[in-house]
Parts: structure tokens; C-alpha cells; sequence
């Protein structure tokens, strides 16, 4: 149960869709559940979403596919939502053979698993890309955000090196609540499309680039030395990072 979850029951009781007592036998249920669940080589914070707004997010790499599926099960066995990200088809095998219903979405490198539905957020969160290189980070962003309740629109291939490209959309830049922009190389692209809007642009970096973009570090520099304002900036590579940022932003009332 999420934060905003928690409100919505409230609001239900308060119009009649549900009773007090069906109410209460439901927060009885989540709050009998421990905080954490000890697995011996992880221990799956259950409360995350209570806290953060959105459960416990697994993070692939490092972790054995049977890890991941061990902790996948726990997860949606507690009636969470999951999302597995930087993770592989061999990942996928593993869980699918405890959560038959979960999805590999193989661009983004990331596995979902759809328990409940999320409160919606008030608008739209558009993820724009640079290039079809910047797509795999884009995706892991657009993914994320979908899980955590928002509706995603996707903007892709319109980096400075072709304006137009992106000018040609500017109805879709405008119509945003709030923008993920994913670029490599030098990283302007934020820049450029923190000057056409007056929502919040989360950038990201990717690693995507020749020798001196330094595996994103470049692109990262770029980004937080821009002079557009209302440009904030993730890691490199973090989409999932920009998307719970966004995901937030959508969110507030």
C-alpha cells in the first residue's frame, strides 16, 4: 500500500464505496505485515511504498536470476507492484517460472509485474530522446513511469542535430506535465527543450558517444551546466532514476 493509496481508501470510505469495517479488515491485513522480510542475502523492504510511494525497486545487476526471482516473488506476494530494472532475458526465465503473468521488455532491460493499479497521475509525462542509441535508457524511464501509474508519451530520435525534428513537436513539448529528456553525446538537448517549456525537464545522461564523451561524463557535465532553468539532472544511464523523480511531480496535487 502506497501513500496514495492509503488516500484513496480513505477518500472510498468518505463517498461510500467502502465500508469502515471493509476498510479496516484492509489496513489490519497490510499493517500485520512486517516492515521487512529477511531472505538471508536480501531483506525486502515491504514498507517502501508506504514511505516513498512505490514498492521496493530491484535492481539486475549483481544479483543472480534466482535472487531476482526470489525477491520478485516476495514482492508481488505482498501485493506490490514489481519493476526489475538494468536486468536480461535470463533474469525474465527465472521469475516467470514464479510470477507467470510478469513481462520482459526487452529495449528497456527491465521486467514488470502488474499487481494492483496505481492512482493516476494529474497529466502526462513525456520521455524525448536524442537518438535510437539513447533508446534502451529512454524505454527503462518510459516503462518505469507506466508502472508508477502515469500516463507516458514517447518522443524519440529528435537530438540537436536535426532541429527540426524536434520543433516540429513542439505541441507535444508544451502539452507535458513534466519532461525526461535522454540524450548522449555533448548532452544539449535538455538545454534546448528547458527553453521551450515551462514544465520541470529531468535530464538524463547516457554512456552514448565517441572517446571524449567519457561513457557519459561529458554529457553528464553538459547537462548540469545548463542555462536553461528548470533543468535538473539524474545519473548516467538512471532512467528509472528520472522516472520516479517525474513520477512524483505527477503526482502532487
Amino acid at each position: 500500500m502506497t501513500r496514495l493509496q492509503l488516500r484513496q481508501l480513505l477518500q472510498d470510505v468518505h463517498t461510500g464505496v467502502i465500508t469502515p469495517e471493509a476498510a479496516h479488515s484492509r489496513l489490519l491485513q497490510y499493517l500485520r505485515q512486517a516492515p521487512f522480510e529477511d531472505l538471508g542475502f536480501a531483506r525486502v523492504d515491504h514498507h517502501r511504498g508506504l514511505r516513498q510511494g512505490f514498492p521496493e525497486v530491484v535492481f539486475g545487476p549483481g544479483k543472480t536470476p534466482e535472487q531476482i526471482a526470489a525477491i520478485g516473488e516476495r514482492i508481488v506476494g505482498a501485493g506490490h507492484n514489481l519493476l526489475v530494472t538494468k536486468t536480461d532475458a535470463l533474469a525474465h526465465a527465472a521469475v516467470v517460472k514464479r510470477l507467470p503473468d510478469a513481462t520482459f521488455h526487452e529495449l528497456a532491460r527491465t521486467i514488470t509485474h502488474r499487481v494492483g493499479g496505481s492512482p493516476p497521475g494529474r497529466g502526462t509525462v513525456l520521455v524525448v530522446a536524442a537518438g535510437t542509441a539513447d533508446l534502451p535508457i529512454a524505454e527503462e524511464a518510459a516503462v518505469s513511469a507506466e508502472i508508477m501509474g502515469n500516463c507516458v508519451d514517447r518522443l524519440y530520435d529528435v537530438g540537436v542535430a536535426g532541429l527540426h525534428r524536434l520543433l516540429a513537436e513542439h505541441a507535444r513539448l508544451l502539452g507535458a506535465r513534466v519532461l525526461i529528456v535522454v540524450a548522449g553525446m555533448e548532452g544539449a538537448l535538455p538545454s534546448v527543450v528547458g527553453g521551450l517549456v515551462d514544465t520541470p525537464v529531468i535530464a538524463v545522461p547516457t554512456s552514448v558517444g565517441y572517446g571524449a564523451s567519457f561513457g557519459g561524463v561529458t554529457a553528464l557535465l553538459g547537462m548540469l551546466n545548463s542555462c536553461a532553468s528548470g533543468v535538473s539532472v539524474v545519473n548516467i544511464d538512471n532512467g528509472f532514476g528520472a522516472a520516479a523523480i517525474a513520477s512524483s511531480i505527477n503526482h502532487l496535487e
